[in-house]
């Protein structure tokens, strides 16, 4: 027979809200000792550490009842700690319903619609509620046995994470140290607020991570994964701070439904949003930086909807843009000369122009104070600011939103914003302007200062996964060497460039760059002694090239700032760091470094924006004059973006045409241009590069009469068609690709304009042929066979034989019948290896004398070897000899 359960009487009965964590139960604990001769009603709470705390070790410290067993008549007070909402107190909301209970409330959340109003109220904005009943139990010198101030500290240490958040008061700290005195133990506090991930919940970690989407509410982004589960998750808040931190989130709710209920757990860093607040709608609670709240009876979808329903509701727009500007906005011309607006720069004290059509009242972009300087050190400061302003324009309306200033001036890299009105600029907002904002708002957003003035985010991430799985074994060995030599040296070693590009992109990766900070050229000697390499050196770039056995090549470079004395002229190099060294190369994509060091082995630096631009497949230069300095940079950009499928960037764009518009090339070597022509020419489909360097008009950087029409892209067309046929075919076979495009270009143009284009870009005696005289040889070879009525093999082997490949593949393209582009090739595929198996000394053999006799008899032998009728070495004998006898030639 069961034993039936006594009924309690309770005068005073101490209750939190539900699902309670352990500031709740930490508050109970203290409350009990406050009130004695209370009973407290445990609410209960999902998390399983929680629970099996409780269970194994400290119930005994509660006096605790359930509530059905409770006489609520006599009870005269309710004492509630750590909440006040009602529609978290379901336990008691009998007592909560009782004429004349007095209700006590201990409580450190911030009033909200729906709150329980209590005849006794001590409420303060500390980080835990066990703060506030912690001091009054010192003031009243009621000490905690050391069981008891384990679990009250336990209570600050977890509701302040750790002392971390941003609610902690200095009440918090000296109450941990008032419970740390009376005995509270440290490890058993670790042990239950410094949480490990489990394996098992990584999955969900993942899940949360796969599912977040963004939604900007009143100019807020609101990250939010909605995810379900057929069993409970473990710890669930825990894995949601985890989120939060991974990705620095300013906001973040996760919607999961588990157990066939829905959790909503919230995290919060700006004053804008209240989480608490929001979830209270939910019947959950909590502060403005952590809430949480379950709902019954709805599907993932209704409380998705729900929510984001109550988010606009709640979430205070963020409208700052007329308190942050500066007016008036100081504005020149697009006419005006670069001389004048750095005056104007120097009158007014500032470093950035608008730039303003007063004609239009439209604002055309702006210039800034290093654009100006470059342009006075290159005597370039008589040409219109026009010419080298930034004119990728944004602006803003008076009652813009924090976060649509800060994604135009950081994510878009805008030094200065104009605030414009109906038309009218009413001022600018300059990146200054924005830092100090964010900085106020203890806005975590750390800029580093190069050395060029220039602000940028400097990015790091780890990829050492990425260069395993990529890279073969020599290749990660050989990287993971130079890190440890250059360590050992004192020197920072970093892989650069192209080859980091590559690796991102998972391509082919044909160079190796290491930068060295500290002198690269005494590292390759010691590193190409300790591996029995050989080097070559180049001490005014302080560059080296170390050859390994195999002949396998790796380019090393002191890390160095280039600069320019004139346009197009060779840069002056000076040494400097990694940020420089990056700074002085071409394009965004190219600025990637990954460090090698032991320590940092794997650490990718990003200081130019160059993933975000490698993500958005574009090509951006890196300052505005960039073209000016380096003309060939424009033939890169167009290789770049045609080997990748990337698109040139607006403003790179831009410079482009303002480039070949004030004649850059006019001092740059004719050489330069060539091996930048070549490197286009030997790319997979050089054809695109073509057309858009025809585009920018860089043609008449070649010759002023040089023209491109419809038949020169379909001549390109079948180069091009011919070329992948021979590349599939004969893939050893070493030929200068480059000069077939090269020849194609230049079929229309008179000798004349070919030799001027051969004299403008110097090219050298070797190649000036390939282009002049044996191009001609060979169209008019090729004029010959189309004009021929039969086509002998004979007649094709003879016409052919003494051109090279590169002319082979040009007539084949240039053929207008197929038949004849048919036979070209199969002379090339079959017949051009064709050769006599007999020799001179076979000759001598059957009697013939030596001298030219022997060629005319050999080229018959071949003649008829070509016509099939010879197959073997005695048969080429035997015909010889009746050839000779015949022809009188012998006896």
């Amino acid at each position: 027979m069961k034993k039936k359960n006594k009924i309690i009487k309770a005068d005073t009965v101490i209750t939190s809200h539900i699902n309670a964590d352990f500031d709740a139960i930490a508050s109970m604990l203290a409350a009990q000792k406050l009130y004695p001769g209370s009973v407290i009603i445990f609410p209960g709470s999902q998390e399983k550490n929680l629970r099996d705390f409780f269970i194994s070790s400290t119930s005994y410290l509660f006096n605790m009842a359930d509530p059905g067993y409770i006489d609520f008549s006599q009870t005269s007070r309710l004492v509630i700690v750590d909440t006040r909402q009602k529609s978290r107190l379901t336990q008691v909301s009998q007592l909560l319903n009782k004429k004349n209970i007095k209700i006590d409330i201990y409580d450190h959340h911030p009033a909200m619609e729906g709150d329980v109003t209590g005849s006794f109220e001590i409420i303060r904005q500390t980080g835990a509620t066990i703060t506030i009943l912690s001091s009054l139990l010192q003031e009243k010198k009621i000490i905690p046995s050391p069981e008891e101030a384990t679990i009250m500290a336990l209570g600050i240490y977890e509701d302040t994470g750790l002392f971390t958040y941003s609610s902690t008061t200095m009440e918090d700290l000296e109450q941990a140290a008032f419970l740390l005195s009376c005995g509270a133990n440290l490890n058993t506090i670790v042990s239950f607020v410094v949480k490990e991930i489990k394996s098992e919940q990584v999955t969900w970690l993942n899940e949360l991570l796969n599912e977040m989407t963004v939604h900007k509410i009143n100019g807020v982004d609101i990250h939010m994964s909605v995810i379900s589960s057929p069993t409970y998750i473990t710890d669930l808040a825990t894995i949601v701070q985890k989120v939060v931190r991974m990705e620095n989130l300013d906001i973040f709710f996760a919607i999961v439904l588990m157990d066939n209920k829905i959790n909503i757990i919230a995290r919060n860093r700006i004053p804008e949003v209240d989480a608490g607040k929001i979830l209270s709608r939910f019947g959950g609670g909590g502060h403005s930086y952590a809430a949480s709240a379950k709902v019954d009876n709805q599907t993932l979808a209704q409380v998705e909807i729900m929510l984001i329903e109550q988010l606009q509701k709640e979430v205070k727009s963020i409208q700052i843009a007329k308190h942050l500007m500066t007016s008036p906005a100081i504005n020149i011309e697009p006419h005006v000369t670069c001389k004048t607006a750095g005056n104007m720069m120097t009158r007014y004290n500032i470093n950035t122009l608008l730039i303003v059509d007063k004609k239009k009242n439209s604002y055309e972009g702006y210039i800034t104070r290093q654009i100006i300087e470059k342009t006075l050190h290159h005597k370039l400061s008589h040409l219109p600011v026009k010419e080298y302003m930034n004119s990728e324009v944004s602006y803003i309306s008076s009652d813009a939103e924090v976060s649509q200033i800060e994604n135009i001036i950081i994510e878009g890299k805008h030094r200065i914003l104009p605030v414009i009105d109906d038309g009218w600029i009413r001022g600018v907002i300059t990146r200054t302007d924005l830092l100090n904002y964010l900085v106020a708002h203890n806005k975590a957003l750390k800029r580093n200062e190069t050395e060029l003035g220039i602000k940028k985010n400097v990015k790091k991430r780890q990829v050492e996964n990425i260069l395993y799985q990529r890279l073969d074994n020599r290749i990660k060995k050989l990287l993971q060497n130079i890190g440890k030599t250059g360590n050992e040296l004192g020197f920072n070693m970093f892989v650069v460039g192209g080859f980091v590009r590559d690796l991102l992109l998972n391509r082919q990766i044909e160079d190796i760059d290491i930068v060295v900070e500290g002198n690269g050229i005494e590292f390759a000697k010691i590193y190409a002694k300790k591996e029995g390499c050989r080097i070559n050196t180049y001490k005014k770039f302080g560059t080296a090239v170390i050859i390994f056995p195999d002949n396998f090549k790796i380019d090393v470079a002191s890390a160095r700032l280039e600069y320019y004395k004139t346009p197009a002229a060779l840069p002056i190099v000076e040494k400097s760091s990694i940020k420089l060294d990056l700074a002085r190369r071409d394009f965004t994509i190219n600025t990637l470094a990954i460090s090698l060091n032991p320590d940092n082995f794997g650490t990718m630096i990003d200081y130019f924006g160059a993933n975000r631009d490698l993500k958005d497949k574009t090509i951006r230069i890196i300052h505005n004059l960039s073209f000016v300095e380096d003309p060939t940079r424009i033939f890169r950009a167009i290789k770049f973006s045609n080997r990748f499928g990337f698109k040139i960037g607006k403003v790179t764009s831009n410079l482009i045409h303002n480039a070949i518009k004030i004649d850059c090339f006019k001092s740059l070597s004719g050489l330069r241009v060539l091996s930048e022509l070549k490197q286009i020419f030997e790319e997979e489909n050089p054809i695109p590069a073509i057309k858009t360097m025809e585009i920018y008009g860089l043609e008449k950087v070649l010759h002023k009469n040089l023209t491109f029409i419809p038949n020169t892209y379909q001549l390109l067309e079948s180069v091009n068609k011919i070329l992948s046929w021979h590349d599939l075919l004969y893939v050893d076979e070493q030929y200068p690709r480059w000069s077939v495009y090269l020849m194609a270009l230049l079929n229309r143009c008179s000798y004349k304009v070919c030799e001027q284009i051969c004299d403008r870009l110097k090219v050298p005696l070797k190649e000036r042929s390939i282009l002049l005289e044996k191009r001609y040889k060979a169209e008019k070879q090729l004029h010959l066979i189309e004009n021929s009525l039969n086509h002998t093999k004979q007649d094709l082997y003879w016409a052919l034989i003494n051109f090279k490949t590169e002319y082979i593949l040009y007539m084949m393209a240039l053929a207008k019948e197929e038949e004849i582009r048919k036979a070209i090739s199969n002379f090339y595929t079959h017949q051009k290896s064709i050769r006599p198996y007999i020799k001179g000394r076979d000759l001598l053999k059957i009697g013939l004398p030596p001298g030219p006799v022997f060629s005319i008899v050999l080229n018959q032998v071949l003649n008829a070897k070509l016509d099939g009728q010879l197959k073997t070495k005695k048969e080429e004998v035997k015909f010889a000899t009746q050839y000779a006898k015949k022809n009188k030639l012998i006896d």
